[in-house]
């Protein structure tokens, strides 16, 4: 299935998409920013186009991984895209614009000309890269979100520990615990963090889903395994995870 790429900015938004066989990315066009509902139904009337629900949105962080408001104001289209039942990723854009502005440049693209072109061509660098790194992966896991203050049981069975190394179990504020395969331990922006898969089966919770919980310390000095309840925080960690394993995967 196709791709669809959104560079969204203030004024205009970016259009590319992969070709029939998802190797390549192709600009398609500009659309002139007419508020989220107008832009939305000219996104899902291209997605219709394409016969795709697959849309990458470019995330304009700033250049030491954090959000500023043009971050936020693109999950905030994403999230009226997710809403009409689009499927949306996220990937860095950062240099995208300068690299497509340096294009329009040695083209001798007039100046007049090139805010016509120079979104679309920046979805372009955005959806390349996006296929190069290995594209849309259907095994991709998705993230989940739960509740509350989790702490490390302290009967955690050692047989089992034993034969697997990689098992933690938490225990909630109700004194239910669970067990979780541990992915990996991450730290962004100075903050620590666990990813993790749970063992058994959870209510409300499909299997492979990546749990993804804040190391804190609470007033004794213990740590403790704290939820995230700012999506934006939560989103941010989850593409670093990502980052991380794939990184990982061409390493192998």
């Amino acid at each position: 299935m196709r791709v669809i790429c959104l560079d969204i900015g203030e004024k205009r938004i970016g259009v590319a998409v992969t070709d029939p066989l998802d190797i390549t990315a192709q600009a398609v066009e500009t659309i002139w920013t007419k508020g989220f509902t107008k832009d939305a139904e000219r996104v899902l009337a291209l997605c219709e186009q394409y016969q795709t629900n697959r849309v990458l949105c470019g995330l304009p962080l700033n250049m030491d991984g954090s959000e500023g408001f043009q971050a936020q104001r693109s999950r905030a289209f994403a999230q009226k895209l997710s809403e009409a039942g689009l499927n949306i990723r996220f990937q860095d854009e950062r240099l995208s614009t300068k690299q497509a502005r340096g294009v329009l440049l040695e083209a001798d693209v007039r100046r007049g000309r090139r805010k016509d072109y120079i979104d679309q061509l920046a979805a372009t660098y955005i959806l390349q890269g996006f296929m190069d790194a290995g594209g849309w992966r259907e095994d991709e896991p998705t993230k989940i979100e739960l509740k509350g203050v989790w702490h490390m049981s302290e009967n955690m069975n050692h047989e089992l520990d034993m034969e697997r190394e990689d098992i933690v179990e938490l225990v909630d504020e109700d004194g239910n615990a669970v067990r979780f395969e541990h992915l990996m331990t991450l730290e962004h922006e100075g903050k620590p963090y666990i990813c993790l898969v749970p063992v058994d089966p959870m209510e409300d919770v499909a299997e492979d889903e990546l749990v993804i919980l804040r190391i804190d310390t609470d007033e004794n000095g213990n740590d403790v395994y704290a939820t995230i309840e700012d999506d934006a925080e939560l989103d941010t960690v989850f593409e670093k995870y990502l980052e991380i394993a794939e990184a990982d995967e061409d390493e192998e």
